[in-house]
């Protein structure tokens, strides 16, 4: 296993340790890539593309997880939510 592939499976982890959460509230969230610039881009599903709270979600709950289990990531956005682009 390369380190991209290393860097995606540990990402994918600590989204599945947010992914309960967000699934309680009808929402998820998908990897959508690892840019060479190092910075994840993800999608949010379902509730979570409308929720007022979604920037507080994404940003104490999915950045800080990624955050926590990579940190040598440079930038967590959120490619379908303008405002956390």
């Amino acid at each position: 296993m390369d380190s991209r592939e290393k860097t995606l499976e540990l990402i994918e982890q600590a989204l599945e340790t947010v992914r309960p959460y967000l699934h309680a509230d009808g929402g998820d969230v998908k990897l959508v890539e690892l840019t060479d610039d190092l910075t994840v881009r993800l999608e949010l599903l379902g509730s979570c593309q409308s929720c007022p709270m979604s920037a507080m979600t994404f940003r104490a709950g999915l950045e800080e997880s990624i955050r926590k289990a990579v940190p040598h990531i440079n930038r967590v956005v959120a490619s379908n939510v303008p405002s956390l682009a």
